[in-house]
């Protein structure tokens, strides 16, 4: 008789990329400076890695430029950027076990979501863009008098882009399947917390046949790496995913050369349950809305709408799986939550907790650190939540849920639009009418009914009011990476 064996942890990855990769070569910062990259479970260090400087992205944005106007990858024959687009896509899936190990090493979060969750939407969205690289095109317009006139999507140029630490490799496609595919060039700096992944990446670009330059990866912080992208002269346009406060800094340093900017920031998303949900489905959706990645995820759903009439039976649902949702080792096949990506992010959720214990709600569940080494934190409930809370404002971006009730739609409307923020949403009803409504009267870029955190390469994401502006994904992410040209020719 055949016996189970247990999951064999994953083993931990090799460290090959801790340089900054420019025009096609690994050179170290000319600072000679290097910072420490952290195992968020253990607080170890796991390599010292290149730190660039205003320096560092000035060499990155020459060998940018001089492959966007003279070399061929805006030139080549669009389908043949589509086939090496998709030999990347090939090249990562062919290493997904490592680079899932490497991502969860440098991000914490469990090596089984890297491998079936954030790598598998990464290889779809290269794979779609690469799918678009040949259908971009322009318009023939009628236009009075005897004149020929068209116009042509043609690529922006060199673009900066900066992404966060919480879901490197997704945000890495995000960034680089719309400009490869419109024909730019890159100068990437990826979160200091968590660059090993990016640099993996390039690495791999290069080995699929992205010419040298093409894309350029300079690890290092915001105030010195980040700002010297924004302002260099040499970059056409910044993409920035990360929080409003270092979007408002960008908005003020691109501002005298009037860059063009997209932008994806933070959330404080309301998640609604009416009474007549399928209330095991709605749960279920309300614990991933929450405490997926650790909760350190943009459009958290985080605030927990709940009509009066099954807020009591439901509460006691939420909890209950919040209470049996297991956090421990990144590489244990069977950890659901892993540690928090740094200690600053660990030190601001404590004190998000202590404001709301403070400030009158109730924890029902958590609240506390797990063990006494890395950034671990209890899935934590707050009930008795009222909207003028600190907990029910603003941007926890970690395993915090607040339930709030309500018993009115329209007075609920007025609530969960009572934000600066605008990026999701999500409702749970079998009444069809209502969800149309209610998606309809919700001021979000995305609203998911009787679902939550469902994404797709095809589909556009972004935000309204603070949540950002522009948009990633789908046929609209390529937009910030064209610029539209007139032809006018007289026939006379």
């Amino acid at each position: 008789m055949a016996t189970a064996t247990a999951p064999v942890k994953p083993a931990r990855p090799q460290i090959h990329q801790t340089q900054l990769f420019i025009g096609g070569q690994w050179v170290p910062a000319m600072s000679g400076k290097t910072f420490d990259t952290i195992n968020p479970a253990t607080e170890e260090v796991i390599a010292q890695v290149a730190e660039g400087d205003a320096a560092d992205v000035d060499a990155a944005v020459h060998a940018a430029r001089q492959a966007f106007d003279e070399g061929p990858w805006p030139r080549m024959d669009a389908r043949e950027r589509g086939r090496i687009m998709f030999r990347l896509a090939d090249l990562i899936e062919a290493e997904i076990g490592e680079l899932a190990a490497l991502e969860a090493l440098d991000n914490g979060k469990p090596v089984s979501d890297a491998r079936t969750g954030d790598i598998p939407f990464a290889l779809d969205t290269l794979r779609y863009y690469a799918g678009w690289a040949d259908k971009i095109h322009g318009q023939t317009i009628p236009i009075n008098g005897n004149y020929f006139c068209y116009t042509r999507r043609e690529p922006v140029g060199v673009a900066g882009q900066v992404i966060p630490w919480n879901f490197p490799i997704s945000m890495v496609s995000w960034k680089w399947g719309p400009a490869l595919a419109a024909g730019c060039t890159i100068v990437m700096k990826p979160a200091e917390q968590t660059p090993l992944t990016c640099l993996r990446l390039a690495r791999l670009a290069q080995k699929a046949g992205v010419p040298d330059g093409v894309i350029n990866v300079v690890p290092g912080f915001g105030p010195t790496a980040g700002a010297a992208i924004v302002k260099h002269p040499g970059i056409d346009k910044v993409a920035f995913t990360g929080s409003g406060e270092t979007a408002q800094i960008i908005m003020r340093q691109a501002a005298d050369q009037l860059k063009r900017l997209t932008f994806e920031l933070g959330g404080k998303s309301p998640n609604i349950v009416f009474a007549d949900a399928d209330l095991d489905a709605a749960a279920v959706g309300a614990h991933v809305g929450i405490y997926l990645n650790q909760g350190q995820c943009c459009c958290a759903g985080s605030r927990l709408f709940v009509e009066d009439k099954i807020h009591g039976q439901f509460v006691e649902r939420v909890v209950e799986m919040s209470r049996k949702r297991k956090v421990g080792d990144p590489f244990d096949p069977a950890t659901e939550q892993g540690p928090q990506v740094d200690k600053a992010q660990f030190d601001k959720i404590m004190g998000y907790i202590e404001s709301g214990k403070r400030e009158g709600a109730t924890c029902a569940t958590g609240g506390k650190r797990v063990g006494d080494r890395g950034f671990f934190i209890e899935p934590t409930v707050f009930t008795n939540v009222k909207d003028e809370m600190a907990i029910a404002r603003e941007e926890i971006f970690g395993p915090v849920l607040s339930v709030l009730k309500f018993s009115d739609m329209d007075e609920l409307i007025r609530r969960a639009n009572a934000t600066n923020f605008g990026l999701a949403a999500g409702v749970w009803t079998r009444d069809v009418a209502r969800a149309h409504e209610v998606a309809k009267r919700l001021r979000a870029g995305t609203v998911w009914v009787n679902c939550y955190d469902v994404f797709d390469a095809a589909a556009p994401f972004g935000g309204f009011k603070q949540s950002g502006f522009g948009r990633e994904l789908g046929e609209r992410g390529l937009d910030p990476y064209l610029e539209t040209k007139t032809v006018t020719v007289s026939l006379k």
